[in-house]
């Protein structure tokens, strides 16, 4: 069988700027038999992340993200429908996740590596899972509940950054006795440094001098809280209280342009690409 899939063309330099013209689409080939515990998908979702820019340099700088390869398929999160199933636990018509979902039209991955989702949670709409009512959802619920430090009738006032990496403006913004949550830094990820990047020394000031601490927030720490964390998103979904909004584009020959919109803030709310009906 033929699909299209999309591989890495080439590397932005670790202080470049990704564009497009960085990913290209080709067809391939699909294996016609399935082996035990593999399952055909056809892609629904794919999701475009800002984490995914460290994984297109040669070293990702971070232990637990490994770098996309020139010429081979990228990966990333995504949602699809399984349409052939030698796995015991799955039948052509589940609908399923899975964080490294390959792009590619459709897919043969192993059974054990995907996660059943529910169409009902979110009322349909299936790419919810790749955003609110997933790991985007859930960076923010268990990042909030784990590493705040809220206290319920404290009065206490929370300041979100939309440029991840102004932690010296936020820290100057808030009162003695702060917290500053650390997780996404988008406007460092063209930059060749560490991550989370070194403050300055004006900035560790401000933080020593108002007792300001800083914390990192890792979402695949809290594994154990993924299904309650969902549970709980959906439910505030479904009271109205959750209001998602999505930029959606069409096409898998457009990933490139997604990631490089998405890149330099062309997106309203999370970005997502639909693959197919």
């Amino acid at each position: 069988m033929r699909v299209q899939r999309v591989v890495l063309n080439s590397r932005p330099g670790i202080h470049g700027t990704p564009v497009a013209a960085n990913f290209r689409t080709e067809e391939a080939n699909l294996p016609d038999k399935l082996n035990e515990g593999q399952v055909k998908v056809r892609t629904l979702y794919l999701s475009v992340d800002p984490y995914m820019r460290i994984r297109m340099n040669d070293y990702s700088g971070a232990d637990f993200i490994k770098p996309w390869q020139l010429s081979e398929v990228i990966d990333g999160g995504g949602v699809g429908v399984i349409e052939e199933s030698k796995h015991a636990n799955w039948a052509k018509g589940d609908f399923v996740t899975y964080f490294n979902w390959p792009w590619q039209t459709k897919a043969i991955l192993d059974g054990n590596t995907l996660e059943k989702v529910d169409p009902q949670l979110v009322d349909g709409h299936l790419s919810y899972f790749l955003g609110a009512i997933g790991t985007t959802g859930l960076t923010s619920f268990l990042g909030i509940k784990e590493k705040g430090h809220i206290t319920v009738g404290s009065n206490q006032t929370m300041v979100v950054s939309g440029a991840a990496g102004a932690c010296g403006s936020l820290a100057g913004q808030m009162n003695q006795n702060g917290h500053v949550i650390l997780c996404g830094q988008i406007s460092q990820y063209n930059n060749d440094m560490a991550h989370p990047p070194p403050l300055l020394p004006e900035v560790e000031s401000i933080l020593k001098t108002k007792n300001i601490t800083r914390e990192r927030f890792l979402l695949f720490d809290y594994k154990d809280k993924f299904e309650s964390g969902i549970l709980q998103l959906s439910q505030w979904f479904k009271e109205g209280k959750l209001k998602i909004r999505e930029t959606v584009i069409n096409g898998l020959e457009n990933m490139g342009v997604a990631f490089q919109s998405m890149m330099t803030g062309g997106n309203i709310g999370k970005q997502i690409v639909r693959i197919s009906e």
